[in-house]
């Protein structure tokens, strides 16, 4: 007798309904929340109906696509700029809505054949670019800058100088990103998901791989509950409740998951000038101000604030609690040792993964008869990147410690409850 349901056989043969509402789902969950940040951001006012076209450029860029940053100011001035920033709010949101669409029709199995999950994949990738292709067409825009006071407009008119700068996708390597982003979803989603099928040849590999992935989830996810939380707290005790909502909105993950390296012990390189800002607390952006090339890490953050050392506290209690979930939903046969081996990779990987989907890159100068900035509203530079190597050793160290004690104190439970595991 067959395992499959009617519906199960359907989606196996078909599933093209379930493909494009699992693509489409994840593409308007993300224009819905990129659109909310932007218009809390005060992007709904930008002049030329730019609003839709830069709500666009948000998705691309939240699933790896390439914006590109261009400007112009006339025959005798030049401009330069660029942007780099992946909006890790939106990207998230897009991870969950599309991880779940695609797990939804293959829930309550146990096994599912290679060739089956491939086509369904496929099927998702068909929807998924098409719907990505619209939104990096749309994408593109250009802005006439204001030189500010009557001198400098003055000038502007005597020099032929109309600086604009614009943005446009480059199209090609945008969908090329976007479906390797889209296969890193699905496969994190078989990955984390304790019920989702697997082929069986990879069955015996779920057992070391599935619970250490799962619990990395959890963790990240945790700290951007977290964030949110404290912003709910902000916005309700200090105002400003539409500057918190778009980072929420927008950034909130790129603030705590810089956040979660910093208590790990890691280092962030970075610089703000001029105009621009990063939805930080004060302390970080006045770092970051302070001199040419900052150093952001706990030993510079306590100079200005000593309460940055309870970051290492909370890393702690979230890394054990991240731990014990892991040695919980393990075999009862593996020792501490290789539980301690488990979180250290899973660990190293997500820190890894921060650093690469974490930094921020941001300039824009105008000068003219190639002297000099025009006006300090008009220039500013802004980066962010972390000092990879030693970020990893800490997570290393970090996963080494927290999964050998987790192991520990799942085994004295496990020994005390019976021989079953902890959690179902």
């Amino acid at each position: 007798m067959s395992s499959h349901t009617p519906y199960d056989q359907a989606v196996s043969r078909h599933g093209w309904v379930q493909a494009v509402a699992a693509a489409l789902a994840g593409l308007i969950a993300m224009g819905v929340v990129a659109a909310l940040g932007l218009w809390a951001a005060g992007a709904s006012d930008l002049p030329q109906g730019a609003y839709p076209r830069v709500v666009a450029a948000t998705v691309v860029t939240a699933v790896g696509g390439t914006v590109e940053v261009s400007g112009s100011a006339g025959g005798l001035a030049d401009t330069q700029a660029g942007l780099t920033v992946i909006p890790l709010s939106v990207t998230l949101v897009g991870v969950l809505v599309v991880g779940a669409g695609f797990l939804r029709p293959l829930r309550h199995r146990a096994v599912a054949g290679a060739a089956e999950l491939a086509w369904w994949a496929a099927r998702i990738a068909v929807v998924w670019l098409l719907g990505l292709l619209g939104l990096a067409l749309a994408a593109r825009q250009t802005f006439k800058l204001s030189l500010g006071d009557d001198t400098l407009s003055d000038l502007g008119e005597l020099f032929d100088v109309s600086p604009e700068v614009g943005f446009t996708t480059d199209v090609p390597l945008t969908l090329v990103i976007g479906l390797l982003w889209l296969a890193g979803v699905l496969a994190l989603a078989l990955l984390v998901s304790r019920g989702a099928p697997l082929p069986a040849r990879l069955l015996r590999f779920q057992e070391s791989v599935r619970p250490a992935a799962h619990a990395m989830v959890v963790l990240l996810l945790a700290w951007v509950a977290l964030g949110v939380v404290a912003a709910l707290v902000v916005a309700a005790t200090r105002g400003h409740a539409t500057e918190t909502l778009a980072v929420v909105l927008l950034g909130m993950p790129n603030l705590m998951w810089l956040t979660f390296t910093i208590g790990l012990g890691a280092t962030w390189n970075g610089r703000v000038e001029g105009p621009f800002g990063l939805p930080m607390p004060h302390v970080l952006d006045e770092v970051l101000r302070s001199r040419d090339t900052a150093a952001l890490n706990l030993s510079t953050l306590a100079e200005h604030d000593g309460r940055v050392w309870w970051l290492v506290v909370v890393n702690a209690v979230l890394l054990l609690a991240a731990a014990f979930s892991m040695a919980a939903h393990s075999p009862p046969r593996m020792r501490a040792w290789q539980h301690a081996v488990h979180m250290a990779v899973a660990l190293v990987l997500t820190v890894l993964m921060v650093c690469l989907v974490g930094r921020i890159s941001a300039h824009f100068g105008l000068s003219v008869l190639g002297i000099g900035d025009l006006g300090g509203n008009l220039s500013g530079e802004l980066f962010l990147r972390p000092e990879v190597w030693s970020a990893l050793g800490f997570a290393a160290l970090w996963g080494l410690v927290t999964g050998f004690l987790g192991g520990l104190l799942a085994g004295l439970l496990r020994r005390r409850g019976g021989t079953q595991p902890l959690v179902a």
